[in-house]
């Protein structure tokens, strides 16, 4: 393998957990290290009341974990809850041109230590991560709007998961490179022999953007990808979403150097609303990779403009996501799903599905439908889920901003601009502890004209009761596990 050979405390501490990720990563099987239950029979009892009174704590004040890092001076800071209240964290500046020159001489000594070692740290912050899942948990719901069990699932086990499978994965490919090997070509007398030796070379400064909806999420694998292969990180978090990544900053760079490694392989550019820090820092020279997740948009330009300037661009951007109704033998459990998917979190994921093309008839176990009455029955099972407003908020939870909201208002008006009629509109639902959340239901409109393009005759029949399968974790990671680094 191509590391250097290091010693750490830390590579004893964790190789169990990193010979078991990485077995079921070979294996393809299911592995996690994370409990996603907040239970505290799963993290002690009093972890909920700590990890709630630690994240008030950390509330109308400025956060006080990033203070080593190079700072112009300034705070900055805007979040607003999406439950009403106004989060009032100020968060340090950063110095843009201090950080990386801080970040690129912090490198050698990452990349020197060598792929285990890095991996046994990164493990070690991720398990701190894991220990403030509460706390976690508080920070990604009053940025993203997401209820509280989502919140504590997404935004701490699941992505802590997330983080260790890139970890894991970047290890496994940096395994690969040989550290040195004796080449022979057969010739007339002695063969012809090299002694070739490689090394694993980090790109440089890796920049993170992180998004509203999932802001750790999203922004673990790459983070994480980038740190195991040795390439420092600048996160940019969303100016609304910047507490959970702060956090995560904080941990990892005390984890770092108390591990003996420079803090400043983790650094946080936080600014307000409406700034172009993402786009500055994208242009910059010493950025040499980018993770973003985000709109379209803006992804676009990365994907033009900063790849066009030599940066290792990686985008997600908004999806759409279709479900295709041939027929089924349980109408009742295919409407509670779809019900399940269309609400949960106000359908604010990039995963959450947008459209259903169903034939003019629908065959089911209590009689053939009509594609009107079948749309009929689906915005029923909606109202039906969520007709009691505190147990349907803890499914919608609050919508993340303006734009969103803006788009829920007036569906009349704008089903009938595009041709259709409305199923399900939009109503307000009060939320029993957060009287300023702005809770509702996703509208639904549509057209059951027999066209082509509402009964697709390319799409394959199954039952939509079934689950829809999705790309395991790993061939996402494993495509792109290996790049922050090249073998030189």
């Amino acid at each position: 393998m191509a590391t250097t050979a290091t010693t750490h405390p830390l590579l004893d501490t964790h190789r169990e957990t990193l010979e078991a990720a990485t077995q079921a990563l070979r294996e393809r099987s299911y592995y996690s290290r994370y409990p996603e239950s907040p239970s505290p029979r799963v993290y002690g009892e009093g972890s909920s009341e700590r990890g709630q009174l630690a994240h008030q704590e950390t509330l109308n004040k400025d956060f006080d974990g990033l203070a080593e890092q190079p700072t112009t001076g300034r705070s900055v800071g805007s979040e607003k809850s999406p439950y009403g209240p106004t989060l009032g964290v100020r968060y340090p500046e950063l110095d843009v041109e201090a950080a990386m020159t801080a970040a690129q001489e912090a490198m050698p000594a990452w990349r020197d230590a060598g792929a285990e070692v890095r991996a046994a740290v990164l493990t070690e912050v991720i398990e701190r991560i894991n220990a403030r899942s509460h706390e976690m948990a508080h920070a990604v719901m009053h940025t993203s709007g997401q209820p509280f069990v989502m919140s504590f699932q997404a935004g701490g086990p699941h992505a802590q998961d997330r983080a260790l499978e890139a970890v894991v994965v970047a290890l496994e490919e940096q395994r690969r490179v040989p550290g040195s090997v004796t080449w022979e070509k057969p010739a007339k007398g002695d063969p012809i022999r090299m002694q070739k030796d490689y090394r694993v070379v980090p790109r440089g400064v890796a920049l993170v953007i992180g998004c509203n909806t999932f802001p750790t999420w999203n922004a673990y694998p790459g983070i994480f990808a980038s740190l195991a292969t040795g390439n420092p990180v600048v996160i940019k978090p969303h100016p609304r979403a910047v507490l959970p990544l702060a956090l995560t900053t904080q941990i990892a760079r005390e984890t770092l150097a108390e591990a003996g490694f420079d803090s400043a392989l983790v650094q946080l550019a936080a600014e307000d609303d409406g700034g172009t820090l993402a786009k500055d820092l994208a242009l910059h020279d010493a950025v040499k990779i980018i993770d973003y997740t985000g709109g379209p948009g803006f992804g676009h330009w990365l994907e033009t403009e900063a790849a066009g300037a030599g940066k290792l661009v990686y985008t997600e951007k908004a999806g759409l996501n279709t479900v295709v109704v041939d027929s089924t033998d349980d109408l009742k459990g295919m409407l509670g799903n779809l019900a399940f998917s269309f609400s949960l979190y106000s359908g604010q994921m990039c995963t959450a599905p947008q459209n259903v093309y169903v034939p003019p008839t629908v065959r089911t176990d209590e009689g053939d439908l009509s594609a009107g009455e079948f749309a009929d029955k689906l915005g029923q099972a909606i109202s039906r889920f969520t007709a009691d407003d505190a147990k349907a908020v803890e499914i919608l939870g609050a919508t993340v901003n303006d734009d969103v909201r803006g788009r829920a208002t007036d569906i009349p008006a704008l089903a009938d601009r595009l041709g259709g009629d409305v199923v399900l509109d939009s109503r307000a639902v009060a939320h029993p502890t957060y009287p300023d959340a702005w809770c509702a239901p996703r509208p639904w409109w549509g057209s059951t004209r027999p066209t082509t393009r509402h009964t697709p005759r390319s799409a394959s029949a199954r039952s939509p009761s079934s689950s829809v399968p999705r790309t395991p974790p790993t061939r996402c990671a494993a495509s792109r596990g290996p790049s922050p680094s090249t073998a030189a």
